[in-house]
């Protein structure tokens, strides 16, 4: 008798099933992904909404770079979103009544929150008009940036002064940012996957100065740039290089408007040798030769063909005649950054709980004395106490309604499994009668609290 065959592309357990998507184990469930998004999509401005679409370019490719906004849209619907899409941070800018433009950055689903005041930006397109050649996008965003960081961690005070920022909170930033893109692995992240930079860099406190631009007042202030990575050989004189780059226009079928003339001379070598032939030769050191410390040692990218099985025999057999040679081959190239844009100078007003939402772990503005932050803490604990206690009443009233309808059914239990796995619940997102107030910093300087 015949053997039943058994389907093996469309059925479960076949190889093209659910076996094959990405676990929570896998790294392309972990990998953060986020949403850059425009609180008061109608009232924040031409300015800030360019701002918004550029800093979701620079967050490409783990970020929904086509998100639409509706003026309707409240907090709550990205949050309860975030958990199924698989977002792990929101950035979120608005502008207050006061004018300032403001950056939340809040992981999910339960914080904690960093407020950011953006004191000071430039959109993409006025970085490449200031430049003389600009970058085009091509394939930078294919690939996540490389991210460097600097002067996060500040150094130990002296004479036993208080620092303007607790350590914890130094460190708590530091992780934040780390956190939004993948962690790269030297051994096994290939290079050329590396061609973006996000530069953040901390302005540090100036002994002796004070004021806002300075630092000296005890602000955390972030500056953000944003670079393209290129690259060049070195060693080259600038005829060679341009031979190489006609070679690939030729390869590649682009114009031929780089092509060097060669229709005058009678040998090539006249071309390599002699400075006023073509635009060829040396004409400078500095065309042939740049900084060492701008320089790289990389291994050759070759190109290497498939060989058949007897093919493959036919070349090891005459490689082991030929001796090989020792090392791999290593090429030197130039490393030079260009700007993408956007910039942005942040300064940091609060730290808190939650999404967007919480406990104050640090204010810039404001001090809390210790009578002060147990009378918080105490108000806290209460808020927690009564959403247990709301969480339980209604479980009980669930239970009730269950047997009273009898044992029940599958869909009775895997609501109540919901309700008791309630991971993005949020303080903010409950109508708190007794919320914290929201601080607006004034263009003057002035501070004015506007209650919640």
């Amino acid at each position: 008798m015949a053997r039943r065959r058994t389907k093996k592309r469309t059925h479960v357990g076949a190889s093209n099933g659910k076996s094959q998507g990405p676990t929570a184990n896998s790294s392309a469930g972990r990998a953060p992904k986020s949403m850059v998004i425009r609180i008061g999509a109608g009232e924040v401005g031409s300015s800030v909404s360019q701002l918004v679409k550029d800093v979701r370019g620079m967050m490409e490719p783990g970020t929904a770079s086509k998100l639409k906004e509706r003026r309707s849209n409240r907090l709550r619907d990205y949050t309860t979103m975030a958990g199924p899409l698989g977002v792990s941070h929101l950035l979120l800018f608005s502008r207050s009544t006061a004018g300032n433009t403001n950056l939340r950055l809040a992981l999910t689903p339960r914080g904690p929150t960093l407020h950011f005041r953006i004191e000071r930006y430039s959109l993409c397109k006025d970085v490449l008009k200031a430049q003389k050649h600009p970058k085009g996008g091509g394939k930078e965003y294919l690939s996540p940036p490389l991210l460097v960081m600097n002067n996060f961690t500040s150094s130990p005070p002296v004479d036993g002064e208080t620092p303007a920022v607790p350590k914890h909170l130094e460190n708590l930033t530091t992780t934040i940012f780390q956190s939004l893109f993948p962690p790269i692995s030297p051994q096994t992240t290939p290079l050329n996957s590396i061609r973006r930079v996000l530069l953040l860099n901390r302005e540090l406190p100036k002994k002796g100065s004070e004021g806002p631009d300075t630092g000296g007042d005890g602000s955390y202030i972030i500056n953000l740039r944003h670079y393209a990575i290129t690259t060049k050989r070195t060693g080259l004189p600038r005829s060679i290089r341009r031979l190489n780059a006609a070679e690939k226009m030729m390869n590649e079928r682009q114009k031929k408007g780089g092509l060097p003339n060669l229709g005058r001379l009678e040998d090539v070598a006249d071309y390599l040798l002699d400075p006023a032939a073509a635009g060829g030769g040396f004409t400078s050191g500095s065309e042939s030769e740049v900084e060492t410390d701008a320089e790289v040692e990389i291994l050759e990218t070759a190109t290497r063909k498939v060989l058949n099985k007897k093919q493959l025999q036919a070349y090891r057999s005459s490689e082991s005649k030929i001796p090989r040679k020792e090392g791999p081959g290593v090429e030197k190239r130039a490393v030079k950054l260009v700007e993408l844009g956007p910039r942005m100078k942040l300064r940091m007003t609060k730290v808190e709980e939650g999404v967007c939402g919480g406990k104050v772990m640090w204010h810039e503005f404001l001090s809390k004395t210790k009578e002060e932050v147990k009378e918080m803490e105490r108000v806290w604990e209460k808020r927690r106490t009564e959403k247990e206690e709301r969480k339980r009443v209604q479980k009980e009233n669930v239970e009730r309604k269950r047997k009273e309808k009898g044992e029940g059914t599958k869909d009775d239990k895997v609501v109540d499994k919901d309700m008791d796995d309630d991971e993005w619940d949020s303080e903010e997102l409950e109508d708190n009668d007794d919320g914290e107030d929201e601080m607006d910093i004034a263009g003057n300087g002035n501070l004015t609290v506007v209650r919640g």
